[in-house]
């Protein structure tokens, strides 16, 4: 009954402008060190143009922010911090990813050293769809700098992605032992420790999570399939409910509260969750199919007729739809000609129920 919930992935970006801000002003203090008084005119000119492209890129304007930083390597070429900003604009700003991974290889090549340099190439290279490379790239972020929690992510992730699950394990817990906070790396790893059976350690995990932000919606959602698996159903309940109330179009969370709610015999309420449910998603063919078992429930039978004959409308090979609009004609309507023909569809689908198999044999007998 339990709708599989897909751990949701956040879209792959390179370092915003605000964090590369951070890392070029620390190196811009020591430009006066460096560079000497003899080429200080072409520092300050090359700082100007990167400041200005800094401040156009958080505006939106990407084509002016490329052209200003092309202007300050023109005069600076060995900046290393330009080529990184001028890789966040390609790639955030103009989807010029080759072009942004040639920008990060050229800060590298100019700071072996620059570590958010190799961890935005990892992104890129992710992007790409170049796991491989993407690996290798987030490790030697992680060797200048082990204990930068954006690149230990990244590689949680990859490994996730890549199915790599003992190394995603791994990755995200050396991640909480440095932030036990990180409320991404709870849920994910509390999805991974779910879904390979650690019930325990998945509860624990997403427990902390969720006193951390009480309106975390997967989290809830996720304890309450747990304790649903668990025969749990007061606890499902009680999860499911603030679930929907943390994101009130959580279109499964409204469906499994609906399915509980049906099994307790709370028949209106549960009615309404599968109203919820179809009017968030209208194709939801197994919620249309509940609702029309709540309706008859209910002896309204016109409402139930309508809700199971779009459950078939919408998936015209589900087995168990014809079987419950056979149950509703036999049982509720005395309709047994109706019931016979849906049951022989049920049937032909598949269907293996032992009395409809019986009913069937005997009327061709």
């Amino acid at each position: 009954m339990v709708a599989t919930y897909v751990l949701p992935h956040q879209s792959v970006h390179v370092m915003s402008i605000r964090s590369a801000k951070a890392s070029v002003l620390a190196a811009s203090l020591s430009f006066g060190v460096l560079w000497g008084a003899a080429v200080a005119g072409a520092a300050d000119e090359a700082k100007k143009y990167y400041s200005q492209a800094m401040q156009q890129a958080s505006q939106g304007k990407y084509e002016a922010a490329a052209e200003s930083l092309r202007k300050a390597i023109e005069i600076r070429p060995k900046f290393p911090e330009a080529y990184h900003l001028l890789g966040i604009v390609y790639a955030n700003g103009q989807r010029r990813l080759p072009d942004a991974a040639d920008a990060f290889k050229k800060a590298i090549e100019l700071n072996p050293s620059f570590a958010e340099a190799f961890y935005n190439l990892g992104l890129v290279y992710q992007a790409q769809g170049k796991p491989g490379e993407a690996e290798q790239e987030l490790k030697k972020a992680l060797t200048i700098h082990p204990k930068y929690e954006e690149a230990l992510f990244a590689l949680a992730q990859l490994y996730e992605r890549q199915h790599v699950y003992g190394n995603a394990v791994t990755v995200y817990a050396q991640l909480l032992a440095l932030r036990p906070d990180h409320q991404e790396a709870l849920y994910a790893l509390g999805y991974l420790h779910e879904s390979q059976g650690k019930s325990q350690e998945a509860r624990d995990l997403l427990t902390r999570l969720v006193k951390l932000r009480p309106d975390h919606a997967d989290a809830y959602y996720l304890l309450g399939t747990m304790a649903e698996k668990a025969s749990n159903l007061a606890e499902a309940e009680q999860a499911y409910k603030k679930a929907v109330v943390a994101r009130p179009d959580f279109v499964d969370a409204h469906y499994n509260l609906g399915f509980i709610l049906k099994s307790k015999g709370e028949l209106e309420p549960a009615a309404q969750e599968f109203r919820t449910t179809v009017k968030l998603k209208p194709d939801y063919a197994e919620a249309y199919m509940n609702l029309g078992v709540v309706y008859a429930l209910q002896h309204k039978f016109s409402e139930a007729e309508q809700a199971y004959e779009e459950s078939i409308r919408l998936r015209p090979m589900m087995a168990e739809a014809y079987y419950n609009l056979g149950v509703f004609y036999e049982f509720h309507m005395r309709d047994t000609t109706r019931a016979l023909v849906t049951y022989k569809k049920y049937l032909e689908l598949g269907g293996e129920d032992e009395r409809v198999q019986r009913i069937v044999r005997e009327v061709k007998q």
